[in-house]
């Protein structure tokens, strides 16, 4: 049952459109990310949901109640939406402690105070915050910041929790154990969950389906799987992953593939599309799928090495094709030289 439904939504702000027919939905239990560069729309399309921006087209429901709808002049306010909601910057109550700030909500729907404040025990219990709930924000990591604004969101069982760039205020050692506290959480409690992010990795271990937003419009959905293995346009495929790019032009269509060649090189790959001979083509490949060959046999191209860099885990080799780096995983350091490099003909998108 979907808990959340979003059908062609417009937005704008003067004569500038935001949100061209969006539409979306969120199952029981589902954590799904929008996820999209700057000015796509994203952020503008949550603060839609929770009653923040007012749409001039489109409906809004939550399970079966509408909360907007521009045909039927419907508009509930956010107060009236019951969403849980956090924001980038926390909003915690800087006079408050925390048990006041969790409690807060619970305050103004005029909750008992003995039901509120083992409604509050119960949430800081689950977010490991209970030997906190006396201190004041400034009194807590990051970290503990987070978990109260969630707490605080959680609180009054929302239908739904909306997330705003939930880590984006976290360093990035702090980011990676919070991503994998918030999806357990989320997973642990059954809750359905709307987040915004422009990290592709975030979305990618946090979410059950990403919905890629491209200027105002969904580019592309579908699980972490599908986006990052199954791209649909060159945009999808850049904007997932770490890739690199070469662009020339089709030579021959054979088999399903194509062979795509530039100023003394030429490779096979797979045509996401209708492609042809002598059609210009921009292949993309992760960088993790080219490999280092020992020889010229395959779909390989020789190469100078321009340099080296150690990440931790892995190499990461720099090489030049005329004006265009190429990069390559590897296990260890490369002598100055020559390699070849093999591009996998199904791993090699053309659009």
């Amino acid at each position: 049952m979907a808990e959340l439904t979003v059908e062609n939504l417009h937005l704008r702000y003067g004569d500038n459109p935001i949100l061209k027919g969006v539409s979306m939905n969120l199952d029981r239990g589902e954590v799904v990310s929008l996820l999209g560069p700057s000015g796509s729309g994203k952020t503008t399309l949550l603060r839609a949901v929770a009653g923040l921006e007012t749409p001039h087209e489109g409906a809004i429901r939550i399970g079966e109640r509408v909360v907007f709808d521009s045909a039927a002049a419907i508009e509930l306010p956010a107060e009236h939406r019951n969403l849980g909601l956090v924001f980038q910057s926390y909003a915690l109550w800087p006079h408050k402690t925390v048990y006041d700030n969790v409690a807060y909500g619970l305050r103004l729907r005029k909750v008992p105070q003995a039901e509120a404040a083992e409604r509050v025990g119960q949430v800081l219990a689950q977010l490991g915050l209970g030997p906190l709930g006396a201190r004041y924000p400034h009194q807590l990591s990051g970290g503990q910041q987070q978990r109260v604004a969630i707490a605080r969101a959680l609180v009054y069982n929302p239908p739904v929790i909306l997330l705003d760039e939930p880590l984006s205020n976290l360093d990035a050692k702090l980011r990676e154990e919070a991503r994998a506290f918030l999806r357990e959480l989320i997973v642990r409690l059954g809750l359905s969950a709307l987040v915004v992010t422009h990290d592709q990795s975030e979305a990618m271990a946090m979410s059950d389906r990403i919905l890629l937003l491209n200027n105002g419009r969904i580019e592309q959905q579908g699980t972490p799987q599908e986006m990052y293995g199954s791209p649909r346009t060159l945009f999808v495929a850049e904007f997932m992953g770490s890739n690199n790019r070469l662009a020339g032009r089709v030579a021959e269509v054979r088999d399903g593939r194509a062979r795509i060649e530039g100023e003394g090189w030429s490779l096979w790959g797979t045509p996401k599309g209708e492609t042809a001979p002598g059609r210009e083509v921009n292949a993309v490949i992760r960088i993790e799928q080219v490999k280092l060959g020992d020889g010229p046999e395959g779909n390989r191209l020789r190469l100078p090495l321009s340099t080296s860099m150690y990440l931790g885990d892995k190499w990461e080799h720099l090489f030049r094709l005329g004006a265009t780096a190429l990069r390559a995983h590897g296990t260890g350091d490369l002598a100055p030289g020559e390699y070849w490099l093999e591009f996998p003909p199904d791993r090699l998108w053309l659009f």
